[in-house]
Protein backbone atom coordinates (compact mmCIF):
# COMPACT_ATOMS: atom_id res chain seq x y z
CA UNK A 1 0.00 0.00 0.00
CA UNK A 2 1.20 3.39 -0.86
CA UNK A 3 0.63 7.04 -0.24
CA UNK A 4 -1.28 7.26 -3.71
CA UNK A 5 -3.14 3.84 -3.25
CA UNK A 6 -5.05 5.60 0.32
CA UNK A 7 -7.36 8.68 0.41
CA UNK A 8 -8.92 10.26 2.80
CA UNK A 9 -12.14 11.52 3.17
CA UNK A 10 -15.63 12.40 4.83
CA UNK A 11 -18.59 9.68 4.55
CA UNK A 12 -21.30 10.27 2.52
CA UNK A 13 -21.94 7.21 0.90
CA UNK A 14 -24.44 3.83 1.16
CA UNK A 15 -21.48 1.22 0.62
CA UNK A 16 -19.32 3.54 2.95
CA UNK A 17 -21.91 3.53 5.97
CA UNK A 18 -22.19 -0.25 5.65
CA UNK A 19 -18.67 -0.73 5.63
CA UNK A 20 -18.42 1.62 8.49
CA UNK A 21 -20.78 -0.70 10.56
CA UNK A 22 -19.21 -3.74 10.00
CA UNK A 23 -15.47 -2.38 10.97
CA UNK A 24 -17.52 -0.82 14.34
CA UNK A 25 -18.75 -4.66 15.09
CA UNK A 26 -14.92 -5.94 14.27
CA UNK A 27 -13.47 -2.84 16.64
CA UNK A 28 -15.73 -2.82 19.48
CA UNK A 29 -17.45 -6.15 19.58
CA UNK A 30 -14.80 -8.98 18.50
CA UNK A 31 -11.49 -6.93 19.67
CA UNK A 32 -13.07 -4.47 22.47
CA UNK A 33 -15.72 -6.53 23.60
CA UNK A 34 -17.61 -3.42 24.15
CA UNK A 35 -21.30 -4.50 22.91
CA UNK A 36 -22.64 -7.81 23.23
CA UNK A 37 -22.86 -10.04 19.44
CA UNK A 38 -24.98 -10.22 16.95
CA UNK A 39 -26.03 -12.42 13.83
CA UNK A 40 -25.76 -9.09 11.31
CA UNK A 41 -22.08 -8.65 12.64
CA UNK A 42 -23.00 -4.94 12.16
CA UNK A 43 -22.86 -2.45 15.10
CA UNK A 44 -24.58 0.96 14.07
CA UNK A 45 -23.75 3.52 16.40
CA UNK A 46 -26.75 5.01 18.53
CA UNK A 47 -25.46 8.58 17.45
CA UNK A 48 -25.53 7.31 14.20
CA UNK A 49 -27.27 10.31 12.52
CA UNK A 50 -25.30 13.07 14.17
CA UNK A 51 -22.15 11.74 13.59
CA UNK A 52 -19.04 13.13 10.80
CA UNK A 53 -17.54 10.11 10.14
CA UNK A 54 -13.82 10.31 8.65
CA UNK A 55 -12.57 7.27 6.30
CA UNK A 56 -9.96 5.49 5.18
CA UNK A 57 -10.24 3.91 2.15
CA UNK A 58 -8.31 1.88 -0.49
CA UNK A 59 -9.93 1.44 -3.50
CA UNK A 60 -13.37 1.02 -2.57
CA UNK A 61 -12.79 -0.85 1.06
CA UNK A 62 -13.20 1.46 4.22
CA UNK A 63 -10.18 0.61 6.04
CA UNK A 64 -10.07 2.79 8.94
CA UNK A 65 -12.60 5.29 10.75
CA UNK A 66 -12.94 8.12 13.38
CA UNK A 67 -15.52 9.81 13.99
CA UNK A 68 -16.62 13.70 15.71
CA UNK A 69 -20.09 15.08 16.88
CA UNK A 70 -20.46 18.03 18.41
CA UNK A 71 -24.48 18.12 19.65
CA UNK A 72 -25.00 17.69 23.12
CA UNK A 73 -25.88 15.50 25.39
CA UNK A 74 -21.74 13.64 24.41
CA UNK A 75 -22.02 9.95 25.66
CA UNK A 76 -19.59 11.18 28.35
CA UNK A 77 -22.12 12.99 29.66
CA UNK A 78 -24.37 9.95 30.23
CA UNK A 79 -21.70 8.04 31.50
CA UNK A 80 -20.51 10.57 34.13
CA UNK A 81 -23.52 12.60 34.71
CA UNK A 82 -21.64 15.85 35.91
CA UNK A 83 -19.73 16.62 32.99
CA UNK A 84 -19.82 20.19 33.65
CA UNK A 85 -18.25 19.97 36.74
CA UNK A 86 -15.68 18.20 36.01
CA UNK A 87 -14.38 20.31 32.84
CA UNK A 88 -15.18 23.40 31.56
CA UNK A 89 -17.56 22.95 28.04
CA UNK A 90 -17.65 26.81 27.42
CA UNK A 91 -17.41 27.86 24.14
CA UNK A 92 -18.20 25.35 21.17
CA UNK A 93 -16.78 21.85 22.14
CA UNK A 94 -17.46 17.95 20.38
CA UNK A 95 -16.78 14.82 21.11
CA UNK A 96 -14.46 12.66 19.19
CA UNK A 97 -15.38 8.43 19.70
CA UNK A 98 -15.06 5.13 17.27
CA UNK A 99 -11.13 5.65 16.38
CA UNK A 100 -11.09 2.16 14.41
CA UNK A 101 -8.19 0.94 11.74
CA UNK A 102 -8.46 -3.02 10.41
CA UNK A 103 -5.99 -4.56 11.54
CA UNK A 104 -3.38 -5.22 8.70
CA UNK A 105 -3.25 -1.90 8.04
CA UNK A 106 -2.15 -0.61 11.59
CA UNK A 107 1.33 0.46 10.94
CA UNK A 108 2.14 3.41 8.63
CA UNK A 109 0.53 6.54 8.62
CA UNK A 110 -3.48 5.71 8.27
CA UNK A 111 -4.15 6.59 12.05
CA UNK A 112 -2.10 9.85 11.22
CA UNK A 113 -4.05 10.65 8.04
CA UNK A 114 -7.76 10.27 10.19
CA UNK A 115 -6.65 12.16 12.83
CA UNK A 116 -4.93 14.88 10.98
CA UNK A 117 -8.04 14.99 8.75
CA UNK A 118 -10.76 15.09 11.48
CA UNK A 119 -8.76 17.93 13.24
CA UNK A 120 -8.55 20.10 9.75
CA UNK A 121 -12.66 19.30 9.74
CA UNK A 122 -12.56 20.39 13.57
CA UNK A 123 -10.91 23.60 13.23
CA UNK A 124 -13.19 24.67 9.80
CA UNK A 125 -16.18 24.19 12.53
CA UNK A 126 -14.61 26.16 14.85
CA UNK A 127 -14.26 23.51 17.79
CA UNK A 128 -12.48 25.11 21.19
CA UNK A 129 -12.37 21.47 22.66
CA UNK A 130 -12.53 17.79 21.51
CA UNK A 131 -13.73 15.09 24.22
CA UNK A 132 -12.64 11.68 24.00
CA UNK A 133 -13.31 8.18 26.02
CA UNK A 134 -9.78 6.76 25.13
CA UNK A 135 -9.01 2.96 26.05
CA UNK A 136 -6.65 2.23 28.24
CA UNK A 137 -4.62 0.32 26.00
CA UNK A 138 -3.96 3.04 23.93
CA UNK A 139 -3.38 5.42 26.77
CA UNK A 140 0.40 6.57 26.00
CA UNK A 141 -1.01 7.27 22.47
CA UNK A 142 -3.16 9.76 23.53
CA UNK A 143 -1.31 11.91 26.01
CA UNK A 144 1.21 11.61 23.01
CA UNK A 145 -1.31 13.64 20.32
CA UNK A 146 -2.03 15.99 23.50
CA UNK A 147 -4.82 14.44 25.34
CA UNK A 148 -5.50 15.35 28.99
CA UNK A 149 -6.78 12.99 31.47
CA UNK A 150 -9.40 13.48 33.39
CA UNK A 151 -12.39 12.16 35.87
CA UNK A 152 -12.64 8.18 36.57
CA UNK A 153 -12.25 5.10 34.18
CA UNK A 154 -15.44 4.20 32.81
CA UNK A 155 -16.42 0.80 31.10
CA UNK A 156 -16.06 -2.89 32.02
CA UNK A 157 -12.70 -4.45 33.71
CA UNK A 158 -11.81 -6.02 30.19
CA UNK A 159 -12.89 -2.57 28.01
CA UNK A 160 -12.10 0.38 30.22
CA UNK A 161 -11.77 3.97 28.90
CA UNK A 162 -10.65 7.20 30.21
CA UNK A 163 -12.43 10.49 29.64
CA UNK A 164 -9.69 12.84 28.13
CA UNK A 165 -9.81 16.35 26.99
CA UNK A 166 -7.86 18.01 23.91
CA UNK A 167 -7.99 21.76 24.42
CA UNK A 168 -8.23 24.76 20.94
CA UNK A 169 -4.25 25.68 21.32
CA UNK A 170 -3.15 21.78 21.12
CA UNK A 171 -5.51 21.50 18.56
CA UNK A 172 -3.69 23.55 15.76
CA UNK A 173 -0.20 22.18 16.72
CA UNK A 174 -1.78 19.01 16.27
CA UNK A 175 -2.71 19.10 12.94
CA UNK A 176 1.17 20.36 11.70
CA UNK A 177 2.03 17.62 13.87
CA UNK A 178 0.45 15.22 12.14
CA UNK A 179 1.25 16.85 8.74
CA UNK A 180 4.67 16.90 9.53
CA UNK A 181 4.73 12.72 10.56
CA UNK A 182 2.69 12.49 7.42
CA UNK A 183 5.31 13.96 4.97
CA UNK A 184 8.52 12.42 6.64
CA UNK A 185 7.07 8.92 6.23
CA UNK A 186 5.88 9.47 2.29
CA UNK A 187 9.76 10.79 2.45
CA UNK A 188 11.03 7.61 3.49
CA UNK A 189 8.55 5.24 2.37
CA UNK A 190 9.73 2.66 0.03
CA UNK A 191 6.20 0.98 -0.82
CA UNK A 192 5.56 2.80 -4.47
CA UNK A 193 8.76 1.12 -5.65
CA UNK A 194 8.94 -1.99 -7.81
CA UNK A 195 12.29 -3.48 -8.90
CA UNK A 196 10.70 -5.58 -11.71
CA UNK A 197 11.99 -5.53 -15.23
CA UNK A 198 8.01 -4.97 -15.81
CA UNK A 199 5.48 -3.67 -15.44
CA UNK A 200 8.12 -0.41 -14.64
CA UNK A 201 7.15 2.61 -12.34
CA UNK A 202 5.72 4.93 -14.55
CA UNK A 203 5.67 8.71 -14.44
CA UNK A 204 2.88 10.61 -13.88
CA UNK A 205 2.47 12.26 -16.91
CA UNK A 206 2.84 8.74 -19.17
CA UNK A 207 -0.31 7.82 -16.81
CA UNK A 208 -1.62 10.99 -17.80
CA UNK A 209 -1.71 10.28 -21.44
CA UNK A 210 -2.16 6.72 -21.34
CA UNK A 211 -5.84 7.95 -19.53
CA UNK A 212 -7.28 10.34 -22.44
CA UNK A 213 -10.27 10.12 -24.02
CA UNK A 214 -9.30 6.81 -27.37
CA UNK A 215 -9.41 7.74 -30.99
CA UNK A 216 -9.52 5.75 -33.74
CA UNK A 217 -6.24 4.91 -35.66
CA UNK A 218 -7.29 5.95 -38.87
CA UNK A 219 -7.73 9.32 -36.83
CA UNK A 220 -5.71 12.26 -38.29
CA UNK A 221 -4.89 12.99 -35.17
CA UNK A 222 -3.84 9.22 -34.16
CA UNK A 223 -1.54 9.14 -37.54
CA UNK A 224 0.52 12.16 -36.61
CA UNK A 225 1.26 10.71 -33.18
CA UNK A 226 2.41 8.02 -35.09
CA UNK A 227 4.51 9.48 -36.84
CA UNK A 228 6.48 11.73 -34.33
CA UNK A 229 6.64 8.77 -31.75
CA UNK A 230 8.42 6.66 -34.77
CA UNK A 231 10.71 9.42 -35.62
CA UNK A 232 11.89 9.74 -31.86
CA UNK A 233 12.72 6.71 -32.22
CA UNK A 234 14.63 6.84 -34.62
CA UNK A 235 16.57 9.54 -33.27
CA UNK A 236 17.22 8.02 -30.41
CA UNK A 237 18.73 4.91 -31.88
CA UNK A 238 20.20 5.93 -35.21
CA UNK A 239 17.76 3.41 -37.02
CA UNK A 240 16.37 4.22 -40.03
CA UNK A 241 13.34 2.82 -39.89
CA UNK A 242 10.87 1.58 -37.22
CA UNK A 243 7.58 -0.10 -37.53
CA UNK A 244 5.33 -0.47 -34.48
CA UNK A 245 2.50 -3.20 -33.50
CA UNK A 246 0.48 -4.45 -30.99
CA UNK A 247 2.44 -6.98 -28.52
CA UNK A 248 5.09 -7.47 -26.66
CA UNK A 249 9.16 -8.39 -26.85
CA UNK A 250 8.24 -12.18 -27.95
CA UNK A 251 5.54 -10.41 -30.91
CA UNK A 252 8.57 -8.12 -31.79
CA UNK A 253 10.99 -11.33 -31.97
CA UNK A 254 8.44 -13.45 -33.91
CA UNK A 255 8.36 -10.66 -36.55
CA UNK A 256 12.50 -10.86 -36.75
CA UNK A 257 12.02 -14.43 -37.44
CA UNK A 258 10.11 -13.98 -39.64
CA UNK A 259 12.02 -11.70 -41.74
CA UNK A 260 14.83 -14.00 -41.48
CA UNK A 261 13.02 -16.94 -42.94
CA UNK A 262 12.67 -14.58 -45.99
CA UNK A 263 16.39 -13.88 -45.69
CA UNK A 264 17.38 -17.05 -45.76
CA UNK A 265 20.87 -18.88 -45.52
CA UNK A 266 22.89 -20.23 -42.18
CA UNK A 267 22.88 -18.09 -39.20
CA UNK A 268 24.03 -18.37 -35.63
CA UNK A 269 22.02 -17.67 -32.36
CA UNK A 270 23.99 -16.70 -29.21
CA UNK A 271 22.68 -17.94 -26.35
CA UNK A 272 24.51 -17.10 -22.54
CA UNK A 273 20.85 -16.90 -20.49
CA UNK A 274 17.56 -17.56 -20.52
CA UNK A 275 16.63 -15.05 -23.21
CA UNK A 276 18.97 -16.31 -25.51
CA UNK A 277 17.84 -19.52 -25.28
CA UNK A 278 14.23 -18.10 -26.33
CA UNK A 279 15.79 -17.01 -29.33
CA UNK A 280 16.93 -20.36 -30.22
CA UNK A 281 13.70 -21.78 -29.34
CA UNK A 282 11.81 -19.44 -31.51
CA UNK A 283 14.19 -19.57 -34.06
CA UNK A 284 13.05 -23.67 -34.15
CA UNK A 285 9.87 -22.88 -34.27
CA UNK A 286 10.32 -20.80 -37.92
CA UNK A 287 12.80 -23.69 -39.33
CA UNK A 288 15.74 -21.16 -39.37
CA UNK A 289 19.09 -22.65 -40.75
CA UNK A 290 21.32 -22.38 -37.52
CA UNK A 291 24.12 -23.08 -35.74
CA UNK A 292 24.40 -21.61 -31.87
CA UNK A 293 26.91 -20.91 -29.05
CA UNK A 294 24.94 -21.49 -26.35
CA UNK A 295 26.42 -21.80 -22.61
CA UNK A 296 24.52 -23.86 -20.72
CA UNK A 297 26.53 -22.29 -17.61
CA UNK A 298 24.82 -18.38 -18.43
CA UNK A 299 28.80 -17.13 -18.50
CA UNK A 300 29.51 -14.56 -20.96
CA UNK A 301 30.25 -14.98 -24.43
CA UNK A 302 33.04 -13.46 -26.30
CA UNK A 303 33.78 -11.75 -29.54
CA UNK A 304 36.88 -14.34 -29.85
CA UNK A 305 34.22 -16.87 -29.50
CA UNK A 306 32.24 -15.64 -32.11
CA UNK A 307 35.18 -15.41 -34.79
CA UNK A 308 36.07 -18.68 -33.88
CA UNK A 309 32.75 -20.74 -34.44
CA UNK A 310 32.19 -18.58 -37.48
CA UNK A 311 35.55 -19.68 -38.99
CA UNK A 312 34.87 -23.44 -37.94
CA UNK A 313 30.79 -23.35 -39.52
CA UNK A 314 32.21 -21.62 -42.48
CA UNK A 315 30.32 -18.32 -43.75
CA UNK A 316 26.72 -17.10 -42.29
CA UNK A 317 23.83 -14.59 -43.66
CA UNK A 318 23.02 -13.58 -40.23
CA UNK A 319 23.57 -13.77 -36.68
CA UNK A 320 20.94 -12.88 -33.95
CA UNK A 321 21.21 -12.32 -30.15
CA UNK A 322 20.02 -10.66 -27.08
CA UNK A 323 21.50 -7.28 -26.07
CA UNK A 324 20.91 -7.24 -22.50
CA UNK A 325 20.66 -10.93 -21.35
CA UNK A 326 18.22 -9.83 -18.52
CA UNK A 327 18.78 -12.73 -16.90
CA UNK A 328 22.37 -11.85 -15.99
CA UNK A 329 22.66 -8.88 -17.01
CA UNK A 330 25.20 -9.17 -19.51
CA UNK A 331 25.56 -7.02 -22.18
CA UNK A 332 27.11 -7.68 -25.52
CA UNK A 333 29.03 -5.54 -26.97
CA UNK A 334 27.38 -3.49 -30.07
CA UNK A 335 30.44 -2.00 -31.36
CA UNK A 336 32.41 -5.64 -31.19
CA UNK A 337 29.44 -7.05 -33.27
CA UNK A 338 29.68 -4.97 -36.13
CA UNK A 339 32.78 -5.12 -36.39
CA UNK A 340 32.69 -8.73 -37.23
CA UNK A 341 29.58 -8.04 -39.17
CA UNK A 342 31.71 -5.88 -41.34
CA UNK A 343 34.46 -8.50 -41.43
CA UNK A 344 32.73 -11.76 -42.15
CA UNK A 345 29.99 -9.96 -44.09
CA UNK A 346 26.96 -11.01 -42.20
CA UNK A 347 23.67 -9.07 -40.76
CA UNK A 348 23.17 -8.35 -37.32
CA UNK A 349 20.13 -8.63 -35.50
CA UNK A 350 19.63 -8.03 -31.94
CA UNK A 351 17.02 -8.16 -29.16
CA UNK A 352 17.10 -4.77 -27.63
CA UNK A 353 13.92 -5.53 -25.09
CA UNK A 354 15.58 -4.63 -22.01
CA UNK A 355 18.55 -2.23 -22.96
CA UNK A 356 16.21 0.51 -25.17
CA UNK A 357 15.54 3.57 -22.96
CA UNK A 358 17.88 2.07 -20.15
CA UNK A 359 21.65 2.76 -22.25
CA UNK A 360 22.10 4.82 -25.39
CA UNK A 361 21.97 2.63 -28.04
CA UNK A 362 23.22 2.72 -31.62
CA UNK A 363 21.40 0.68 -34.00
CA UNK A 364 23.21 1.98 -37.31
CA UNK A 365 24.47 -0.92 -38.35
CA UNK A 366 22.03 -3.36 -37.10
CA UNK A 367 19.66 -5.04 -39.47
CA UNK A 368 17.25 -5.56 -37.57
CA UNK A 369 16.57 -5.23 -33.41
CA UNK A 370 13.57 -5.66 -31.54
CA UNK A 371 12.18 -3.79 -28.65
CA UNK A 372 8.82 -2.98 -26.16
CA UNK A 373 7.40 -0.06 -25.04
CA UNK A 374 7.44 -0.82 -21.10
CA UNK A 375 11.01 -2.03 -19.78
CA UNK A 376 13.52 0.79 -19.89
CA UNK A 377 10.91 3.66 -21.89
CA UNK A 378 9.24 3.48 -18.66
CA UNK A 379 5.50 3.45 -20.49
CA UNK A 380 2.94 0.96 -20.34
CA UNK A 381 4.00 -2.92 -22.03
CA UNK A 382 2.13 -3.30 -25.34
CA UNK A 383 3.76 -2.14 -28.10
CA UNK A 384 6.17 -4.18 -29.94
CA UNK A 385 8.91 -1.90 -31.85
CA UNK A 386 10.69 -3.72 -34.77
CA UNK A 387 13.55 -1.32 -36.20
CA UNK A 388 15.20 -2.19 -39.15
CA UNK A 389 17.86 -0.78 -41.71
CA UNK A 390 16.48 -1.73 -45.04
CA UNK A 391 13.18 -1.12 -46.28
CA UNK A 392 10.88 -4.27 -46.61
CA UNK A 393 8.82 -5.23 -48.98
CA UNK A 394 5.38 -7.45 -47.93
CA UNK A 395 5.39 -11.41 -48.28
CA UNK A 396 2.27 -13.22 -48.79
CA UNK A 397 4.04 -16.11 -47.30
CA UNK A 398 3.76 -14.64 -43.59
CA UNK A 399 1.22 -13.97 -41.69
CA UNK A 400 -0.10 -10.49 -42.32
CA UNK A 401 0.45 -9.34 -38.33
CA UNK A 402 4.28 -10.23 -38.35
CA UNK A 403 4.75 -8.89 -41.91
CA UNK A 404 7.28 -5.71 -40.85
CA UNK A 405 6.89 -5.05 -45.22
CA UNK A 406 3.02 -4.87 -44.62
CA UNK A 407 3.83 -2.49 -42.18
CA UNK A 408 5.68 -0.37 -44.00
CA UNK A 409 3.64 -0.68 -47.11
CA UNK A 410 0.27 0.93 -44.53
CA UNK A 411 2.65 3.63 -43.51
CA UNK A 412 2.74 2.05 -40.24
CA UNK A 413 -1.25 1.35 -39.78
CA UNK A 414 -2.03 -1.66 -40.77
CA UNK A 415 -4.15 -2.31 -38.21
CA UNK A 416 -6.01 -1.61 -35.46
CA UNK A 417 -4.21 -0.31 -32.48
CA UNK A 418 -4.79 1.26 -28.68
CA UNK A 419 -4.57 5.29 -28.79
CA UNK A 420 -3.99 5.04 -25.46
CA UNK A 421 -0.70 3.15 -25.44
CA UNK A 422 0.71 5.24 -28.20
CA UNK A 423 0.03 8.11 -26.49
CA UNK A 424 1.68 7.02 -23.19
CA UNK A 425 4.62 6.37 -25.38
CA UNK A 426 4.94 9.08 -26.86
CA UNK A 427 4.86 11.51 -23.51
CA UNK A 428 7.54 8.48 -21.58
CA UNK A 429 9.82 9.32 -24.88
CA UNK A 430 10.15 12.77 -23.89
CA UNK A 431 12.01 11.45 -20.47
CA UNK A 432 15.72 9.57 -20.16
CA UNK A 433 16.23 7.63 -17.20
CA UNK A 434 19.92 6.84 -17.02
CA UNK A 435 20.26 4.15 -14.01
CA UNK A 436 24.22 3.61 -14.50
CA UNK A 437 25.68 6.01 -11.47
CA UNK A 438 22.66 4.69 -9.38
CA UNK A 439 23.36 1.25 -10.20
CA UNK A 440 27.63 1.37 -9.61
CA UNK A 441 26.39 2.91 -6.18
CA UNK A 442 24.10 -0.02 -5.33
CA UNK A 443 26.91 -2.48 -6.51
CA UNK A 444 29.29 -1.16 -4.35
CA UNK A 445 26.97 -1.11 -0.99
CA UNK A 446 26.23 -4.72 -1.55
CA UNK A 447 29.82 -5.83 -2.25
CA UNK A 448 30.67 -3.39 1.05
CA UNK A 449 28.36 -6.38 2.82
CA UNK A 450 29.63 -8.82 1.31
CA UNK A 451 26.42 -9.76 -0.93
CA UNK A 452 27.28 -11.72 -4.16
CA UNK A 453 26.77 -9.21 -7.39
CA UNK A 454 26.78 -11.42 -10.35
CA UNK A 455 29.72 -9.47 -12.43
CA UNK A 456 30.47 -9.21 -15.85
CA UNK A 457 33.09 -7.32 -18.22
CA UNK A 458 30.07 -5.77 -20.05
CA UNK A 459 27.19 -5.27 -17.59
CA UNK A 460 23.67 -3.68 -17.91
CA UNK A 461 23.34 -0.40 -15.47
CA UNK A 462 19.95 -1.47 -15.39
CA UNK A 463 19.61 -4.87 -14.08
CA UNK A 464 21.62 -6.34 -10.54
CA UNK A 465 21.60 -9.89 -9.99
CA UNK A 466 22.40 -11.24 -6.47
CA UNK A 467 23.36 -14.68 -6.36
CA UNK A 468 22.32 -15.97 -2.76
CA UNK A 469 24.31 -18.85 -0.66
CA UNK A 470 22.86 -22.60 -0.72
CA UNK A 471 21.38 -22.10 2.89
CA UNK A 472 19.12 -19.36 1.88
CA UNK A 473 16.21 -19.94 -0.62
CA UNK A 474 15.76 -17.05 -3.50
CA UNK A 475 11.89 -18.18 -3.26
CA UNK A 476 11.83 -17.47 0.68
CA UNK A 477 14.09 -14.15 0.52
CA UNK A 478 11.78 -12.79 -2.60
CA UNK A 479 8.81 -13.68 -0.23
CA UNK A 480 9.83 -11.57 2.32
CA UNK A 481 10.64 -8.99 0.48
CA UNK A 482 7.34 -8.81 -1.00
CA UNK A 483 5.51 -9.07 2.27
CA UNK A 484 7.51 -5.78 2.97
CA UNK A 485 5.96 -4.13 -0.12
CA UNK A 486 9.31 -4.52 -1.74
CA UNK A 487 9.17 -6.24 -5.42
CA UNK A 488 12.29 -7.63 -6.97
CA UNK A 489 12.28 -10.68 -9.63
CA UNK A 490 12.67 -14.08 -7.92
CA UNK A 491 9.33 -16.11 -9.31
CA UNK A 492 10.44 -16.83 -12.59
CA UNK A 493 11.68 -20.45 -12.92
CA UNK A 494 14.84 -19.55 -14.15
CA UNK A 495 16.23 -17.69 -11.10
CA UNK A 496 14.14 -20.42 -8.78
CA UNK A 497 16.54 -22.52 -10.50
CA UNK A 498 19.78 -20.66 -10.15
CA UNK A 499 18.82 -19.47 -6.87
CA UNK A 500 19.24 -15.50 -8.02
CA UNK A 501 17.07 -12.74 -7.10
CA UNK A 502 17.15 -9.33 -9.27
CA UNK A 503 16.65 -5.64 -9.20
CA UNK A 504 15.79 -4.32 -12.59
CA UNK A 505 16.38 -0.30 -12.56
CA UNK A 506 13.94 1.08 -15.12
CA UNK A 507 11.30 3.35 -14.48
CA UNK A 508 11.04 5.89 -12.79
CA UNK A 509 14.13 5.72 -9.64
CA UNK A 510 14.07 8.31 -6.92
CA UNK A 511 17.60 8.17 -5.89
CA UNK A 512 16.81 8.31 -2.09
CA UNK A 513 13.74 5.80 -1.77
CA UNK A 514 16.42 3.16 -3.80
CA UNK A 515 19.13 3.94 -0.88
CA UNK A 516 16.65 3.33 1.74
CA UNK A 517 15.00 -0.13 0.32
CA UNK A 518 18.20 -1.64 -0.54
CA UNK A 519 19.38 -1.10 2.96
CA UNK A 520 16.06 -3.13 4.02
CA UNK A 521 16.93 -5.78 1.46
CA UNK A 522 20.63 -5.94 3.06
CA UNK A 523 18.85 -6.37 6.20
CA UNK A 524 16.08 -8.92 5.28
CA UNK A 525 19.23 -11.31 3.46
CA UNK A 526 21.28 -11.30 6.75
CA UNK A 527 18.47 -11.69 8.98
CA UNK A 528 17.38 -15.18 6.74
CA UNK A 529 20.73 -16.22 7.11
CA UNK A 530 21.28 -16.06 10.84
CA UNK A 531 18.15 -18.03 11.24
CA UNK A 532 18.96 -20.65 8.47
CA UNK A 533 22.44 -21.07 10.06
CA UNK A 534 20.35 -22.01 13.79
CA UNK A 535 18.15 -24.19 12.03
Amino acid sequence: MTGSDLYVKIADENNEFEQIYQLNYQTFVKEIPQHRPNSQEKLIDRFDSENVYVIAKIDEAVIGMICVREKRPFSLDQKLGCLDAIVDLSGKPCEIRLLAVCEKYRRGTIFYRLVHKLVSYCLAQQYTMALISGTTRQSKLYKKMGFLPFGPLLGQKDAQFQPMFLNEENFSKQSLVYKRIIEKHERLSYEKQSFLPGPVSIPSDVKEAFNAEPISHRDRQFVTTMKRVKLELLRRTNAKQVQIAMGTGTMANEMVAAQLSKLGGKGLILACGEFGERLIAQGTRWGLDFDTIQHEDWSSISITQIQRRIEQIGPIKWLWTVHCETSTGYLFPIEGLTMLCSQYNFKLCLDACSSLGTLPINLANVYLASSVSGKGLASYPGLALLFHQESIEPSKHLPAYLDAGYYQKNEGVPFTYSSNLLLALQQALTHHHCSENLYKRLLKILCEEKIDVLKHDSYSPAILSINLPQDLSSRIVGDSLKKASILVSYESHYLLKRNVIQLALMGVMKEKNVLAIVEVLIKTIQTLRKQASTL
